[in-house]
């Protein structure tokens, strides 16, 4: 594969590194530890690109799927963490592998607009929010990002919207999020493409398997995230070569190594935790129902960010605006509401309270804690750290590729690539 084809193939997830051993494929048996998300994508995709090997896919609790999981109650229906995918080929080319075509919707065009809660007020995210920036001072924290292990907070000089940025994706403030992590391509981390980036922009859009998705748009599945996760534990309990083991606790590759008596080099760490001062951000999720006439006021779009530190929750979520499934039943509206628990006031009444701010004073027919979630701290630098990392085993998933679907399926296909 020349150079222009990887980056076409994988457009900017190659500017993050990509932490696998160069001894794995020699393994007649390699365990993968973390039964989440990439876990399962990398034991599937190894098991069924070497069909001589033997897979072991190690979970420590009694479900895989990790983060992914899809609250249901009636005809309501909300996905805890991961809800969609952005654009991407690497995820189009899963969602077909695994039949789930017909499941596969882009969002609703209508629900694109974007708002941040800045200064007591709703502000819509746009070209004009660079005003509130400034372009000048924008370009030269840009400018000087490339130097690399920034903040978000110095690559993109506004609090408010960094901070909302921030929160919206790991539950963080700007200033302990690093840049070159979540931004690469503004940063300029990693290699360079071989190509300029609009040449590139339409080169990929032509490979998408499925249907190519609108800018600014997202795709997700019909009857949540779940589905995914479901589909790939049948496709990998269909597998001879594959085994699941549940229940299985090992602290780190090491321990791994010693359980099945293996080489280092055999184990793909796919679980958190095995990174440079590791802490988690602790996030409570609810789902919470409106009549529409009862939020009429409320625009239709994507979300509104709040990174006011005294208001209990950090972003709502319009659920039921976003998706082409239905989510809510017919004549509702459902939004998914974040409440850090370093606000202090995570329980029920207080988001409530919080969220008649935004929504008015209507009483919602539904609302439901569905979920908590424990985020990864990905300090200043972390990417430069995970670059330098020395591999005694293989290691993926959402600590070193990054926070999204996008990242943690098109790492699986470049890991294949690099031991084929």
């Amino acid at each position: 594969m020349s150079e222009l084809e990887e980056w076409v193939r994988h457009g900017n997830e190659l500017q993050r590194p990509l932490l696998v051993n160069k001894e794995l494929s020699q393994h007649e048996k390699i365990v993968v530890v973390g039964g989440g998300l990439s876990g399962m994508c990398a034991a599937y995709r190894m098991a069924t690109h070497f069909p001589s090997k033997q897979i072991v896919l190690v979970e420590k609790s009694d479900r895989l799927g990790g983060v992914i999981q899809t609250w249901k109650q009636g005809e309501w229906v909300c996905d805890v963490a991961v809800n969609a995918a952005r654009a991407h080929p690497a995820v189009w080319r899963l969602m077909e592998d695994l039949g789930l075509s017909d499941e596969w919707k882009p969002s609703r065009s209508r629900a694109q607009s974007r708002w941040v809660w800045l200064d007591g007020s709703k502000h819509k995210l746009s070209l004009f929010s660079l005003l509130k920036i400034g372009p000048f001072k924008l370009r030269k924290a840009l400018k000087e990002s490339k130097s690399g292990s920034k903040p978000v907070s110095e690559v993109l000089p506004h609090i408010g919207i960094a901070d909302a940025m921030t929160l919206g994706i790991v539950n963080d403030t700007a200033s302990n999020v690093d840049a070159d992590f979540l931004i690469p391509s503004a940063t300029d981390f990693g290699p360079s493409s071989p190509v300029k980036r609009r040449k590139l922009a339409k080169l990929i859009a032509q490979t998408y398997p499925l249907f190519s998705p609108k800018k600014g748009s997202v795709a997700s599945l019909s009857g949540g995230m779940t589905v995914l996760i479901d589909t790939l534990q049948t496709r990998l309990q269909s597998l001879e070569n594959v085994e699941v083991l549940f229940q299985t606790s090992l602290n780190n590759p090491q321990a791994a190594s010693e359980h099945f008596n293996l080489p280092l080099s055999s184990i793909v760490w796919a679980a958190p935790g095995m990174v440079e001062r590791f802490e988690q951000t602790t996030l409570s999720v609810f789902a919470v129902g409106y009549r529409e006439e009862d939020v009429a006021h409320v625009p239709f779009g994507y979300g509104l960010l709040i990174p006011d530190q005294t208001i209990p929750i950090s972003g709502i979520l319009y659920e039921s605006d976003l998706h082409a499934s239905s989510r809510a039943p017919e004549g509702h509206r459902l939004f998914r509401v974040m409440a850090p628990h370093s606000r202090g006031a995570f329980d029920i009444e207080s988001v409530q309270t919080a969220v008649q701010r935004f929504m008015g004073p209507a009483q919602p027919v539904i609302i439901e804690s569905i979920g908590v979630r424990q985020i990864p701290r990905f300090w200043p630098g972390h990417l430069q750290r995970m670059a330098e990392k020395e591999l005694d085993c293989s290691y993926i998933g959402w600590s070193y590729s990054g926070v999204s679907i996008t990242h943690v399926v098109d790492e699986v296909e470049r890991l294949i690539e690099r031991v084929s």
